[in-house]
């Protein structure tokens, strides 16, 4: 029967890793050389305190220190630094030994009270029975009630020869200061991912189990910096392991974490702004089980891969990430597609959303809102909104190569130089009453509109050349306008973001109020017909039609030369050299700026019989163009047009034979 027993106690499964791989000296506990390094000086000085205080996150190695401290105390070779694992206290201490009866482990979560204190009180004081010392290893220290640490207090302060304390606790904030001051404190801290790593690697070596690299960090990830808490993973992983060892999809699996797969789609969805893509990648979260606060863990893990990876390109080579080299390729890949801001906004977007996690009731929801803060930078006015919006301006520049760069900022539109003209008068095809010439000075013009020339201060007006200035209607070539093919290449302005030969009839109807705002600084007579009764309906190559509403309005627009003006003030801001051919439309829809053809209206305007005219314009009409008058700005209006000239001609009936319009009181629109 007794061998029967034997035989099933050898068959049973082995301890778990962590008790098997337990340190049995300092050089083998690991991460923890700023503590092990000290005692080991101490002992082997034989300057060891009666009490000490290990204390920090669980499964660092505090217990396991504490009772080595208590063989290397009861060693036979002592003073020594590690035990020598030969005499009778560390077999009986080591991995797996019976223990001794001079080491009592209390475990102060269930020995706490004071009456637990006053009984170890009473024991302390018998000598122990085979070694040096009799030690006291009190776990979850923190866990003694304040009665039962002053009921201690005494026999920690001043205790026996034969006696020594060693306190272990995760919170030693809780642990009374009349106590932490008696004893010499030792922080223990967590083991770096590295150390852990190459810890782990190891163990797998000794138990003869393939580990995969990718599936290496998900470990080490899970123990966060915990020995003990990663070789429960790895243990996990190792009993449910086949022949390949261990996997990257039995790991994940396992272990609850998002495939890299899903995690990479989500990324490259976010740097090209697919919507469509990242609420799927949601749709996937959900539909197989995973917990969306893990998913949104992991895409906070990733970021801050990539903004490490941007803030250092060889982040790699240094150490700074532990990756495999495929998944290494893969973030430089897709650091590159981000922006500094765009990164961390969205690390902060994910951050602030794992805390409105906590309890929440509707966690898919909280999951597309974040998602959705992510993709929507114009939504965010904060710094790093502002930030991450000029963060894709920028890379799509440098993706254009800059072209962009340059229409971003259109030089200023320079105005024509037009060759001077001898100013002298000249006959003209009818008779008219003879006037004083022109003065070939620079005279100023009025910036403000037609309807409000008679309110014009000197203060707006600007000096332009008289030379872009129509000069007197001759019979001779000679003194005629010049034409815009003689006129120097002009600079384009705000027209510009097109090339020539790629303007269309929008470009050139968007641009029309640039163009008018010319054409009344080189005549203010075509600026009037134009503003008031003309439309830009067609561009057939270089030609550009301009529909007028009435036959006169044409007419007076052909006689007048006006369409070299139009040239003029196309040659200035769209950089052009078109013909100008006018046309009558009765639909013409003048002042409107739409895409459409003014003949697309369903309901077509009816003809035009008048355009209102201000009572400032006819009054600038009826004067006579004096010397005293050319020192009003306003005096440029009736020099342009020689008709005006015969003081026998009523300026009323001028206006409604040659533009059709009618002559209203300015005072109603006051």
């Amino acid at each position: 029967m007794s061998a029967t027993v034997v035989r099933l106690y050898s068959v049973d499964a082995p301890l778990a890793l962590y008790r098997r791989y337990r340190p049995e000296t300092f050089a083998e506990v690991i991460g923890q050389d700023h503590v092990t390094e000290p005692l080991r000086h101490a002992l082997a000085a034989n300057r060891v305190n009666h009490a000490y205080l290990f204390s920090g996150p669980r499964g660092c190695g505090k217990t396991t220190s504490a009772r080595i401290l208590a063989r290397a105390l009861n060693c036979e070779k002592a003073p020594i630094a590690d035990p020598c694992g030969e005499c009778q206290s560390c077999r009986d201490l080591a991995r797996g030994g019976p223990g001794s009866i001079d080491v009592i482990e209390i475990d102060a979560a269930s020995h706490g009270g004071v009456d637990d204190a006053r009984d170890l009180r009473e024991r302390a004081f018998f000598a122990p029975v085979s070694s040096r010392y009799k030690v006291y290893i009190i776990d979850e220290a923190h866990m003694v009630s304040p009665q039962g640490f002053n009921a201690l207090l005494k026999l920690v302060e001043e205790p026996p020869p034969h006696l020594r304390f060693i306190f272990a606790t995760t919170e030693p904030d809780k642990v009374i200061g009349t106590i932490r001051s008696r004893t010499h404190h030792y922080p223990f801290r967590l083991v770096p991912p590295k150390t852990l790593g190459d810890y782990l690697l190891q163990l797998c070596t000794a138990e003869n189990v393939t580990l995969e690299p990718s599936a290496l960090p998900l470990v080490v990830r899970a123990g966060q910096g915990s020995v003990r808490d990663s070789l429960s993973v790895l243990d996990q992983l190792l009993g449910g392991a086949g022949p390949e060892g261990v996997t990257y999809d039995l790991a994940v699996q396992l272990l609850g974490y998002t495939p890299d797969s899903l995690l990479d789609e989500a990324i490259d969805a976010f740097a090209a702004s697919d919507g469509s893509t990242v609420f799927g990648v949601v749709d996937k979260v959900i539909e197989s089980g995973q917990d969306p606060r893990r998913f949104a863990e992991d895409l906070l893990q990733r970021l801050r891969d990539l903004v490490i990876v941007a803030a250092v390109p060889d982040a790699l080579s240094k150490g700074l990430l532990d990756v495999p080299g495929d998944r290494a390729e893969r973030l430089l890949s897709q650091a590159s597609n981000f922006g500094p801001s765009e990164l961390t906004r969205a690390a902060d977007i994910v951050n602030a959303a794992l805390i409105e996690f906590r309890g929440a009731t509707a966690p898919r929801l909280l999951l597309e809102l974040m998602c959705a803060r992510i993709l929507v930078p114009g939504s965010d006015n904060s710094t790093q909104g502002f930030q991450a919006r000029l963060d894709r301006l920028e890379r799509r520049l440098a993706i254009d190569g800059g072209a962009p760069a340059a229409a971003a900022t259109p030089a200023p539109a320079a105005a024509p130089v037009a060759p001077p003209v001898e100013a002298k008068p000249a006959p003209i095809a009818e008779p008219i009453a003879e006037v004083p010439a022109p003065i070939a000075e620079p005279q100023p013009l009025p910036s403000d509109e037609v309807a409000g020339a008679s309110s014009a201060s000197e203060g707006h007006a600007t000096q332009v050349p008289v030379a872009a200035q129509e000069p007197p209607v001759q019979s001779e070539p000679a003194a005629q306008v010049p034409s815009v093919a003689e006129l120097p290449p002009a600079s384009l302005g705000t027209g510009s973001a097109s090339a020539t030969g790629n303007l269309t009839i929008a470009d050139v109807r968007r641009l029309w109020p640039e163009i008018l705002d010319k054409i009344r600084d080189l005549r203010r007579f075509a600026w009037v017909m134009l503003s008031q009764n003309a439309q830009v309906t067609g561009l057939d190559g270089s030609t550009l039609t301009i529909a007028l509403v009435n036959a006169g309005a044409r007419d007076s627009f052909i006689n007048s030369r006006s369409e070299e003006y139009v040239q003029q003030a196309l040659h200035a801001v769209l950089g052009v050299t078109w013909r100008i051919e006018a046309i009558v439309d009765p639909s013409a829809r003048p002042g409107t700026d739409t895409d459409e053809p003014a003949s697309a209206d369903p309901s077509p305007a009816p003809p035009r019989k008048g355009v209102a005219v201000p009572e400032s314009v006819r009054e600038a009409l009826r004067d006579p163009v004096t010397p005293e008058a050319r020192e009003d700005p306003d005096a440029t209006a009736t020099r342009d047009d020689p008709v005006v000239e015969q003081e026998d001609i009523d300026p009323e009936d001028l206006l409604s034979r040659e533009l059709g319009a009618h002559v209203i009181d300015e005072s109603r629109h006051d």
